[in-house]
């Protein structure tokens, strides 16, 4: 039986993209689980009975445009999600968060995330300590918080703004969006009326051509990263074991 990893697409927008095709290149199969539908983007604060992690080898929580530390967000669905991750962790399921996800999983496990005095949107330059894990280079942004790490964690990754990937247990968290291409962009971009990208003094045109010109590396860099993700972290022994 093939094992399966289960995306939380905790916005419409936010989908698994090339982080998809590189679970499928390793042999998963994709399952998708949707939070806040697209009607209720403008109102965001529902109610979730999430699945069961303990039926998948991996969980990814995936990205939103909400904070991870919205208390009415809290009170319903991020406040169920916090518990699955904890809950996956428990059962010895690997997590890997992606954005959004990767400040649930700072938040879940006792680490903090607060607005950042330095928002990154656009393809930044990650030092990385285990490039055979993360790989360093530069990686797509469009974050406006950030963390502070967790007990036990083990920073890996970083731009000179903030932290951008940390190990805890059988748990990867990055601020990046691996998952980025061109498709996935022009979504974002079309949905960016308040003009996040311009607030911070970039264009959507330059976005779109440096993605265009990172495509090809991105992908290969993506396909590396989950394997090294299924590596180093999935395939590592539970702490029980």
């Amino acid at each position: 039986m093939a094992p399966r990893v289960l995306f939380l697409c905790n916005e419409h927008l936010a989908t698994e993209a090339l982080l998809g095709e590189a679970f499928t290149d390793q042999g998963y199969d994709v399952e998708v689980f949707e939070v806040v539908p697209a009607a209720r983007v403008g109102d965001p604060a529902v109610d979730v009975t999430f699945p069961n992690p303990g039926g998948y080898d991996v969980v990814v929580p995936l990205g939103a445009r909400w904070p991870v530390y919205d208390n009415t967000l809290r009170r319903t669905w991020v406040g169920a999600e916090t518990q699955l991750v904890r809950d996956a962790a428990d059962a010895g399921v690997a997590l890997l968060g992606v954005c959004f996800g990767g400040q649930l999983l700072a938040q879940a496990f006792g680490g903090s995330v607060a607005r950042s005095t330095k928002p990154e949107i656009g393809w930044y330059d990650v030092t990385s300590d285990n490039p055979d894990l993360v790989p360093g280079g530069p990686w797509f942004q469009w974050h406006f918080d950030r963390w502070t790490l967790p007990p036990g964690a083990t920073e890996i990754a970083r731009t000179v703004n903030a932290s951008q990937a940390f190990v805890l247990g059988r748990a990867l968290a990055l601020q990046f969006h691996p998952e980025v291409d061109p498709e996935l962009l022009e979504r974002w971009l079309a949905d960016d009326i308040d003009g996040e990208v311009a607030s911070i003094g970039r264009t959507h045109d330059e976005l779109r051509s440096r993605t265009t010109e990172l495509a090809e590396d991105a992908a290969s860099r993506v396909r590396d990263l989950v394997r090294g993700f299924v590596t180093h972290v999935v395939r590592q022994p539970c702490p029980s074991s």
